[in-house]
């Protein structure tokens, strides 16, 4: 799929709505914009979600491995 794209004063490209429905692109999703030797490429960014342990999450997991450590002796976990 193409589309001719016009750029205002700011910068601010709009993509039409076909384009970000076939790419399933969504309000706030990032995006990376990359230069290649072909021209500028567009791509969704990949974003993972980041969990901060609370003191209570960190005993839950130390109690998960004491209850694996009585089923499977002389295991050692990583930390």
């Amino acid at each position: 799929m193409q589309a001719i794209l016009t750029m205002n004063s700011r910068g601010v490209v709009t993509l039409p709505a076909k384009l970000r429905q076939a790419m399933g692109f969504k309000a706030d999703d990032p995006l990376i914009a990359e230069t290649t030797p072909q021209g500028l490429l567009l791509r969704p960014a990949i974003t993972l979600p980041l969990e901060m342990y609370t003191d209570q999450r960190l005993a839950e997991f130390d109690q998960a491995e004491a209850e694996l450590a009585t089923v499977l002796p002389g295991l050692q976990l990583p930390r």
